[in-house]
């Protein structure tokens, strides 16, 4: 389950990580968002996991919010792994330098997989899911939040109609984000069991256009696109994208507002005791009796069996 298709510049996301290493916990909002979110899903889930993964886990911050909680009650040993070195050295130990598209893990080694603001990033997402879901154990848990299709959706606008405006065309400046649906059917592509896929959007509002961009960068969340342009943005354009983007999106105090979707996917590695739709025909009830309706031939119209309780 693999794909030829190349997306991402994943060396240079790699230098934009490290860039953005020592500055991250300045511009990680985001991350602890998701991170307090997925938290919160596992402590309603009565399960201890006694090998578990944090894919992508940046500067480590999901271990060191858990570990605040209930870390020693669900969670035995936690490894931290990230494609980027100056990242990983700031988690706690284990630590792990690993690449999310070609894992080195051993099939069903992990109890749990996490990963927060990592997998937009992967070239071949639905062979990352298949290598996650092969690497738990039956009965695993993968939990997994990422960037969706809404996502800076104002930035992108706003630096299409710019260009467009001031060059004549335009270059892709935005990484294209998958949606629920799609990420639903990734999930059942894997072979995980019980999937679950739900959204969360967010509206964060800036003084200006360009402390956005610069949280952005502090954030190691620039653009890596392959076909990106190579060439440093003209200051007209640039001037005249900031412009673009207060004239549509600002509010009433004049702060610019700035979308970012965090979809979040759970699935389950498949057990024989895990819960399985019922076969064709095997119900004990009849649909008819459930309604209270009279049971009628293809094409004919059911009426309201009468109320036995009333005259």
């Amino acid at each position: 389950m693999t794909s030829d298709i190349t997306i991402f510049d994943r060396r240079v996301l790699r230098q934009r990580r490290a860039r953005s290493a020592r500055r991250l916990v300045n511009h990680d909002f985001l991350l602890r968002h998701a991170a307090e979110e997925v938290r919160d899903r596992l402590q309603a889930i009565n399960r201890t996991f006694p090998v578990a993964l944090d894919l992508g886990c940046h500067s480590g911050g999901f271990g060191q919010l858990a570990q605040k909680t209930w870390f020693n009650e669900k969670i035995g040993l936690l490894i931290n792994g990230d494609t980027c070195f100056d990242m990983v050295r700031q988690a706690n130990s284990p630590r792990l330098v690993l690449d999310e598209e070609c894992l080195p893990l051993a099939p069903e080694s992990l109890n749990l997989v996490i990963s927060l603001l990592t997998l937009h990033w992967v070239n071949d997402l639905p062979g990352a899911l298949w290598q996650i879901r092969r690497a738990l154990q039956p009965d695993g848990l993968f939990v997994g939040a990422l960037f969706g299709g809404n996502t800076l959706t104002e930035l992108r606008q706003a630096l299409t109609e710019a260009e467009l405006d001031m060059e004549g065309g335009a270059s892709p400046r935005i990484s294209p984000f998958a949606d629920v649906r799609a990420l639903g059917g990734l999930l059942q592509r894997a072979e995980f069991s019980l999937p679950v896929v739900d959204t969360d959007r967010l509206t964060v509002t800036y003084a200006h256009p360009l402390k956005l961009m610069h949280e952005l960068r502090g954030m190691g969340e620039t653009n890596v696109l392959i076909d990106r342009r190579r060439t440093p943005l003209r200051r007209a354009t640039l001037q005249r994208a900031c412009e673009i983007y207060q004239e549509k999106f600002s509010d009433h105090e004049g702060r610019i507002k700035a979308t970012f979707e965090i979809i979040y996917m759970t699935g389950w590695a498949p057990h024989e005791s895990q819960q399985k739709p019922l076969r064709p025909g095997s119900a004990a009830t009849r649909l008819a009796d459930a309604l209270g309706v009279e049971e009628l031939p293809t094409g004919d119209n059911a009426t309201p069996a009468p109320d036995k309780g009333k005259t």
